[in-house]
């Protein structure tokens, strides 16, 4: 694939993606193509299938058929993906409901170890990377602290900083507010708000449906491990087409 392939190409590619926990059909013959810096935010009930969509994509998840491609490489059902998986992984930030920092190191080692085990960088280019990051997070003056002298929100911007010092072309956030408490959703928000304008491609599992109409440039509704519907933000909250939609949006815009 030449460079302006690549460019134009979709950076995730899903094409009748089926995924089964036991006899549960979660995922349903999903078709998603996302470009590059899209902003793809994807809400529905708790247990629709949103964050197992989104965790096939990084092979955080097995899926059972059909097929996915993440920025030219191609993940197998089953996984049988191999080496693809491992350039995938490099390639695709995440950010989870829980902030899995490492408790035994620095804020600023927790941003630096992945660039220089997984990308070989040395310390130094690690530090002037992860400094720069946690400025543009707003923690640069929580370096030298361990998560348990943090916030919630800060703990979170430091997951943010972490994912983005391996310079992803993607990446995924699955409900990365959910775990916080009411006043600090805010300020990790923001940060992702910041991220979208400056271009990054984003799929987004959140329950923040404010936000969700501000950032996307699309919004997809899961309904039961499947599409129900898809299009840009002002379509999906205000003339919604599918029942199952504006059912969703009636239950969770009144509260």
């Amino acid at each position: 694939m030449t460079q302006n392939e690549k460019a134009t190409a979709p950076i995730v590619l899903m094409e009748k993606v089926n995924k089964h926990f036991g006899s549960l059909h979660v995922l349903q013959d999903i078709d998603l193509e996302v470009a590059p810096g899209e902003v793809v935010v994807i809400i529905g009930a708790s247990g629709s299938g949103k964050s197992t969509l989104i965790r096939c994509i990084n092979g955080l998840e097995e899926f059972q058929s059909g097929h996915i491609e993440v920025d030219g490489n191609e993940l197998l059902p089953d996984g049988k993906s191999g080496r693809a998986l491992q350039r995938i992984r490099t390639e695709v930030g995440m950010v989870f409901q829980q902030f899995n920092l490492f408790p035994h190191l620095s804020v600023l080692d927790n941003v630096i170890l992945a660039p220089m085990k997984v990308r070989g960088w040395s310390r130094a280019d690690a530090v002037e990377t992860a400094e720069r990051l946690l400025e543009r997070v707003g923690i640069s003056d929580q370096a030298t602290k361990y998560p348990s002298q943090l916030s919630g929100g800060q703990q979170q911007r430091v997951a943010l900083a972490r994912a983005l010092a391996m310079e992803p072309r993607l990446m995924l956030f699955d409900e990365p507010t959910s775990a916080l408490d009411p006043e600090m959703i805010g300020e990790v928000l923001d940060a992702m708000r910041e991220l979208a304008r400056e271009g990054m491609t984003m799929i987004i599992v959140t329950h923040e449906m404010g936000f969700a109409r501000e950032v996307a440039d699309r919004v997809i509704y899961i309904h039961k491990g499947e599409i129900a519907e898809q299009a840009p933000p002002e379509k999906i909250f205000d003339q919604p087409d599918d029942d199952r939609t504006r059912s969703f949006l009636a239950r969770v815009l009144k509260h």
